[in-house]
């Protein structure tokens, strides 16, 4: 175990420059930190009929929602150890049931300043997907408890 305040031994080597991820440190308060999360929240009317996206395509939603989420804020500490925690990424999807749950959702966190992106796909125009950058559970969860997960 390593001294309180030290970074445990890592299972991969960190790029020069890099600091340990939150879910490693070995300080105080790192179960905390460890609890960041991406959440997702995906337009579940997209894969039921009259739409009937493929499976494929609604993952794809999800995809690129996380990515330009996670890309818009990089800069973020908490959005930093996130993508440097490597496999200890922990990402959960949700389930608005249309277009109108989602925008909805996003004006939520508009006016609570919640960092967030809404994916729109193109040439249709359609908000399809939104997600977070990484946060700490606590700070976003009542924002998000009303949608269940993606099933």
């Amino acid at each position: 175990m390593a001294a309180p305040g030290a970074a445990a031994a890592l299972p991969f080597p960190l790029p020069a420059g890099c600091a340990a991820p939150y879910g490693i440190m070995a300080a105080p308060g790192a179960a905390a930190a460890a609890a960041l999360v991406q959440y997702v929240v995906l337009r579940g009317d997209l894969a039921r009929p009259p739409r009937s996206w493929p499976l494929g395509a609604v993952v794809a939603q999800g995809c690129h929602a996380a990515l330009a989420a996670a890309h818009a804020h990089r800069q973020h500490p908490d959005t930093r150890a996130y993508l440097e925690s490597g496999g200890a990424m922990r990402t959960v999807v949700l389930e608005a049931p249309d277009e109108a749950a989602l925008t909805a959702l996003a004006e939520t966190l508009k006016q609570h300043s919640i960092d967030h992106h809404v994916w729109t796909e193109q040439p249709e125009n359609v908000a399809t997907c939104l997600a977070l950058r990484p946060y700490p559970k606590d700070q976003v969860h009542r924002h998000l408890k009303k949608f269940k997960l993606l099933k």
